[in-house]
């Protein structure tokens, strides 16, 4: 994993702050592989929480909140929920590939 054992705990510290502390969160993507450069920081986050306009307020709080943490870097974010429709593949993948933080 490239990312530094402080990274992770401002992540999960981050995560739990913003989402609350039941909320589960995935490294997955170039990051969870030592041999690759580079690459965004790929997060899956699940989260309690159903409300679309809460969930989306609180995905914005996160976001500003883990850069003024961890500094200017391209973060993406999947937001899963109970109330959510649909689930890509990709967050399948993110589950299987990832590292729970």
């Amino acid at each position: 994993m490239r990312l530094t054992e402080r990274q992770c705990a401002i992540i999960r510290a981050t995560v739990a702050e913003t989402f609350g502390a039941g909320t589960s969160v995935w490294l997955f993507g170039s990051r969870v592989d030592d041999n690759k450069r580079g690459g965004d920081i790929d997060l899956l986050i699940e989260t309690d929480q159903v409300d679309g306009d809460a969930i989306a307020r609180t995905e914005i709080a996160f976001l500003t909140k883990i850069q003024m943490k961890l500094g200017e870097q391209k973060i993406d974010v999947l937001l899963d929920y109970p109330s959510r429709k649909t689930h890509p593949p990709i967050f399948s993948i993110a589950k299987q590939t990832g590292i729970l933080l």
